[in-house]
């Protein structure tokens, strides 16, 4: 490039996605006189999914801003709580991310998953044509146009990943209300409504199912139910007041299926 010089600072919050030597104190940037700020921001690494605010010389600035010389910018993270206007807050994650997918809709969290590859492209238009703010861990995908949101998933960890999508978008939560292979809103089941897929030692030891009103699948407290009701709890406890709207009828606990 050889247009323009700014001044650039990043929020310590998104050094991650930076080079070391742009962390820190504002750092010199030539641009090229034409690309909007949103770019040359992207340019040097950074999602737009993860920035908040961009100050141009002590202003709020729109990505849309074409910097000009000897301007100085402050890039911001997102605020948190994060808002998504205009639609219902739903999810879409990668295929990289099926643990956190299953424990968002342990937690009753709309969360949509793609258990296979099918592309940047084919996950962006879905994410726009379903208004779902997608979750990921691949910068490129979230540097999509496309997209209706999107959010970069920081740790490797599923129970990092979990309480960072908690705390950045504060969903209201609904544990056990749906399916965790599907995504479906369970409903209680009578045991002769499951009774095809139960064992009959399943079938002589619970009396309490539910069912995935969209594929079928039976839930019951089985084997692994104490694993499962440590998440729940864990996020109730480190997010209370996350159930409004919830009833405690409505909390009855299908458990996991064994």
């Amino acid at each position: 490039m050889n247009g323009p010089e700014i001044h650039i600072a990043f929020a310590p919050e998104l050094g991650l996605f930076v080079p070391h030597g742009r962390r820190g104190p504002a750092t010199k940037v030539v641009t090229d006189g034409s690309s909007t700020l949103g770019h040359v921001v992207e340019s040097l690494g950074v999602p737009l999914t993860e920035v908040g605010t961009l100050v141009v010389d002590g202003r709020a600035a729109a990505p849309s801003h074409v910097p000009a010389a000897g301007e100085s910018i402050e890039v911001r993270p997102v605020e948190r709580p994060q808002q998504v206007p205009g639609a219902p807050l739903r999810f879409l994650l990668d295929v990289h991310l099926g643990t956190l997918a299953r424990r968002l809709r342990l937690l009753g969290v709309d969360a949509a998953y793609e258990s296979t590859d099918i592309g940047d492209p084919a996950l962006a238009a879905r994410s726009a044509a379903e208004q779902r703010v997608m979750l990921s861990r691949d910068r490129g995908l979230l540097r999509r146009r496309e997209l209706w949101a999107g959010a970069f998933v920081y740790s490797t960890r599923p129970e990092e990943q979990l309480r960072d999508v908690l705390h950045r978008f504060a969903p209201v939560l609904r544990p056990w209300t749906r399916c965790t292979a599907c995504n479906g809103q369970l409903r209680d089941a009578t045991k002769e409504e499951v009774s095809d897929q139960l064992e009959h030692g399943t079938r002589r030891s619970y009396d309490v199912f539910a069912r995935c009103g969209a594929c079928g699948r039976a839930y019951w407290k089985g084997a692994h139910h104490e694993q499962l009701e440590a998440i729940v709890e864990r996020a109730l406890t480190e997010f209370p007041g996350r159930t409004r709207g919830l009833s405690s009828g409505r909390r009855r606990d299908p458990g996991d299926r064994s």
